[in-house]
């Protein structure tokens, strides 16, 4: 049996709903894996309409009335939307407190092993707000339903893998952020992480910090006065991790086969390397829980939302790895 994938909308305003239903019709995604949706039916009609969608929508209330057809969805109704009002394109408090609503029911249905993973569509942090949703964003929420201490953001882009050390702070505040201790401690839940998704003895690269690793002080010292020691530190506990590595050159040795993964100190250094090498194909993989979810990594696009334009090759990939990692997930 193909791995049982559950994808909630995301935003309704957004083009999380037209994403949705193109790639259900993808007859890659098909090959891949089962699918269930969880969101609004009104909202996923209307969004199959203006993008030319060919699909019947079967209306379910769990797994077991899942119906395995090509032209049909299997749909399990969740998110409270007022439709006469939903507006594509606009920030509304309901589209961010029903996208939560989606996202809980598909986290539970992942934690009661019911499907094999989660696939995510884009969710806005404007319209959660909006909707009285205290989180930031995806991770953070399926920490929160997930009960995991801060999970590990992976992302995957062909065969380039890169965790990142810090997410959403400033970059005086990320470097700041970083410890001998914290650089050995993600080193070795990056290592379980890449076990847990099929790779038996991984080797990992840290990117440097400065430029060409800092020169060993010439260019800054954080390389050799933090970096380094949680290098050192890891070692001993039995990580395979060499670095710090300019950051110039080791995402493109790592997409060459060198390392399994980069550990990405800040932000936008890993952001940019993935997403140059293949933006639309950039995957986000939350690793460190209970349960497999991986993730679009682009955003609402409410610009376009509406029109029938928006391309599901991420959401495609983002199905595809879920399943190709559920099988060895289920494992640890």
């Amino acid at each position: 049996m193909k791995p049982l994938v559950v994808i909630p909308m995301g935003d309704a305003a957004g083009i999380g709903p037209e994403i949705t239903v193109k790639t259900l019709a993808s007859e890659n995604a098909q090959h891949d894996a089962r699918m269930i949706v969880v969101g609004n039916k009104m909202v996923l009609e209307e969004a199959a309409k203006f993008s030319d969608v060919q699909l019947s929508i079967n209306v379910i209330t769990g797994v077991k009335d899942y119906l395995d057809r090509p032209d049909t969805m299997n749909l399990i109704e969740a998110g409270e939307l007022d439709t006469e009002t939903l507006t594509p394109g606009e920030i509304q408090g309901q589209c961010g407190k029903a996208a939560y609503e989606c996202i809980e029911l598909a986290v539970n249905m992942a934690l009661r092993g019911e499907v094999d993973a989660v696939a995510t569509t884009p969710i806005n942090k404007e319209s959660l707000k909006a909707g009285g949703v205290d989180f930031i964003g995806h991770t953070e929420i399926f920490a929160h339903l997930t009960g995991s201490h801060d999970p590990l953001t992976l992302f995957q882009v062909h065969t380039l893998r890169v965790f990142f050390l810090t997410r959403h702070l400033s970059l005086v505040n990320a470097i700041q952020s970083l410890t001998p201790e914290k650089v050995c401690d993600y080193a070795i839940r990056c290592t379980r992480a890449l076990q847990q998704l099929g790779v038996p003895a991984p080797k990992l690269a840290l990117a440097a910090i400065n430029p060409h690793g800092g020169e060993h002080g010439l260019f800054g010292h954080e390389d050799d006065d933090v970096l380094l020691p949680g290098i050192e530190l890891a070692r001993k506990q039995g990580i395979l991790i060499d670095g710090p590595k300019p950051a110039d050159s080791v995402f493109h040795f790592a997409l060459k086969g060198a390392w399994d993964a980069v550990l990405s100190p800040y932000h936008d250094q890993g952001h940019i390397a993935t997403k140059m090498v293949d933006f639309h194909r950039t995957i986000s993989i939350t690793a460190g829980m209970p349960i497999l979810r991986t993730s679009v990594d682009h955003g609402t696009a409410n610009d376009i939302a509406g029109r029938g334009i928006a391309d599901p090759v991420s959401l495609i990939e983002a199905v595809r790895l879920a399943a190709l990692y559920a099988p060895y997930y289920q494992k640890q």
